[in-house]
């Protein structure tokens, strides 16, 4: 949730760190800070709120330096002052930390080094581990006795272990929970060390300079040259190079990747807020993730990421997936297709619970988890609790390098560039796409006819013109978010495939406008929901062509019949009676499994017309994060 952002070379550090930090504003957060090494002191300055508010203190402080850390704050432990903000500084004054994540056994520390005259300023864990290094330190009088080691890349040459890094690994062997931190030093004014646990980090290797980033975003405009921290690792660096340690001080060979998208697909272009340029993204975004992965006859998908045969495919009796928030939605659409079209029994589980439930699950059963960013927590401790009880685990997930991507026993990319709106758009149409072909691809390995398989791959190529024509409402159910926009309560409904999207729409009104909604199943309204209705409570119906038409229309009936507003979401060439609904947004017609895709549009676009009308910041909405990396 926090980010983090580290430089080390031969530029102004504080700038640099900044700009970082507005790139990582969308991750969530409630404050911010820098500190520069400078003049043989840490030079701090931190401010509650927004980045800007960062700025105006930092042009106060003349920091010169060109070794510093940045963080944003997402609170976990203590409220949001500034005092509680990072970066976090040792009562002696010699170390500073930002950290990301949640130290679970500070209280005991804590009571530890007061005992020994520590002095703490905040309520947080993480001055706690700062102050615990800073104990460490003036208990390891001399350098370490190691030999001096390069790292392999030839990256400008090798570091000999320091008393400094040997602080902050002991320090890490005593921690209970986890962390993603970098730490400067006074007594080592040239250098940084950070170390992750279960929360994101990665090193930018740029020219003469090194920066560490809790996300691709904070150093993309400064290099795409790219080492993905594993858990219990620890980078050392200076201004010539950088090594990397394990916990157990074990040297590890660094694997530079490259981020394949740029500075340019970060960036908000002509659009008011980056939820609305991705919701106009997502024709590209899907095509860019169905690329490439239909077979040449046209008849079905191709995964060349799952790792297992066809023969394996189908000994598998019963699917699990496992995902949090938007990610379940995209799930249970999946569960919908898979036993529609292939005919195998799946099951879908918040991450966050089937960690600490003993579900039985037979020994054919395939895993899948879901997860944007790949580094969701609830999400990487249910994949891993899979795979040790001996389940192969397959992810979806949109970010090369995650921890998700590299723990997976194999999985999906799907490639739709940076999401850097907190409410998912594009990401999630491309998680719905994806579910379909999946759905597609098993059901052709079992008793989907080969002419079935051309209708059903003909149906998924056409989605992202689907989608185009439906974001040509946009003016239409801008004019509706205007009519409604005073509302404070609201009521979703759809059935079968499209009850997920009815939880989804619900979610994304609540995520970015702040108002009350929920999402049902059309035909549970009458089971309880309805003593919400009123002619305050509008509701949102998704009534596409079909066999469950009418049965969706006697609901919208009910609703009326009390006086309930209705806004009708209908596939073309369907008639709803005469004044039945308040307002009616028509999609194209497509087939089962791409209507999903194409539903996800106008409740997309009504809620964040909505938000904007009732003057809601869309993109950094408050209390929440674009990737919770902490439980």
């Amino acid at each position: 949730m926090c980010g983090i952002v580290g430089y080390v070379g031969k530029q102004k550090a504080s700038a640099i760190i900044l700009e970082g930090l507005k790139r990582l504003e969308y991750r969530g957060y409630d404050s911010a800070g820098v500190c520069v090494l400078q003049g043989g002191k840490l030079d701090v300055a931190k401010k509650a709120g927004r980045v800007e508010n960062l700025v105006k203190e930092v042009t106060k402080h003349h920091l010169t330096g060109t070794t510093g850390i940045g963080h944003t704050r997402w609170a976990t432990h203590g409220g949001v002052t500034d005092a509680n903000a990072h970066p976090h500084v040792s009562s002696d004054g010699k170390f500073a930390l930002i950290h990301n994540g949640v130290i679970e056994n500070y209280s005991q520390i804590k009571g530890f080094l007061l005992s020994k005259g520590y002095t703490f300023q905040s309520e947080t864990d993480t001055e706690v581990l700062c102050n615990l290094i800073a104990y460490h330190y003036a208990k390891e009088p001399v350098e370490g006795s190691r030999s001096p080691h390069g790292n392999g890349q030839g990256n400008g040459g090798a570091i000999a272990t320091s008393r400094f890094l040997e602080s902050v690994r002991k320090t890490l062997r005593h921690v209970e929970g986890t962390y993603g931190i970098a730490v400067l030093c006074v007594d080592y004014p040239a250098e940084l060390v950070a170390a992750r646990k279960a929360s994101p980090l990665l090193l930018g290797v740029g020219d003469g300079e090194y920066i560490i980033a809790s996300d691709a975003s904070a150093l993309i405009s400064r290099t795409q040259n790219v080492v993905y921290l594993k858990d219990g690792e620890l980078v050392h660096l200076t201004k010539t190079g950088f090594t990397i340690t394990t916990l157990d001080q074990e040297d590890v060979s660094p694997v530079v990747d490259k981020i394949t998208w740029s500075i340019k697909d970060a960036e908000i272009g002509t659009y008011a807020h980056f939820m609305e340029k991705e919701i106009f993204e997502q024709p590209l975004a899907l095509e860019n993730s169905m690329r490439g992965r239909f077979s040449e006859d046209g008849s079905t998908a191709n995964f060349g990421g799952l790792n297992l045969t066809a023969s394996e495919l189908r000994q598998i009796d019963r699917f699990m997936f496992c995902a949090c928030g938007t990610a379940w939605h995209a799930c249970l659409v999946t569960e919908h297709l898979i036993e529609r079209f292939a005919r195998l029994p799946v099951e879908v589980d918040y991450a966050s619970e089937f960690r600490y439930r003993n579900s039985p699950l037979d020994r054919n059963t395939l895993f899948f988890v879901m997860s944007q960013s790949g580094e969701t927590i609830d999400t990487l401790a249910a994949l891993r609790e899979a795979q040790r009880k001996g389940y192969r685990v397959l992810a979806i997930n949109n970010v090369v390098g995650s921890t998700i991507a590299r723990e997976a026993n194999g999985g999906i990319y799907q490639h739709v560039g940076p999401e850097i709106g907190v409410a998912s758009t594009k990401a999630f149409t491309s998680q719905l796409l994806l579910g379909a072909m999946l759905a597609l691809y098993i059901a052709r390995l079992r008793d989907m006819s080969f002419s079935d398989g051309v209708i059903y791959v003909k149906a998924l190529k056409g989605a992202p013109d689907l989608v185009r024509d439906a974001l040509k409402q946009a003016p239409h159910i801008q004019a509706i978010a205007k009519r409604f926009a005073h509302h404070t309560d609201f009521l979703f409904l759809g059935r079968l495939s499209l009850f997920p999207l009815a939880l989804e729409g619900a979610l994304k009104l609540k995520e970015i406008s702040y108002i009350h909604a929920e999402g049902y199943p059309a035909a549970e309204m009458k089971h309880g929901p309805i003593a919400l209705i009123s002619e305050k409570c509008p509701s949102v119906f998704f009534a596409p062509k079909g066999e469950i038409f009418n049965k969706v229309v006697s609901s919208m009936q009910e609703i009326k019949a009390r006086k309930g507003p209705v806004i009708a979401i209908i596939t073309e060439g369907c008639e709803l009676p005469p004044g039945l609904a308040d307002e009616v947004i028509t999609i194209p017609d497509c087939h089962e499994a791409v209507l999903p895709i194409v539903a996800a549009v106008p409740v997309q676009l009504l809620s964040y017309y909505i938000a904007v009308e009732r003057g809601c910041d869309v993109d950094k909405p408050r209390n929440l994060a674009k990737s919770v990396t902490v439980e």
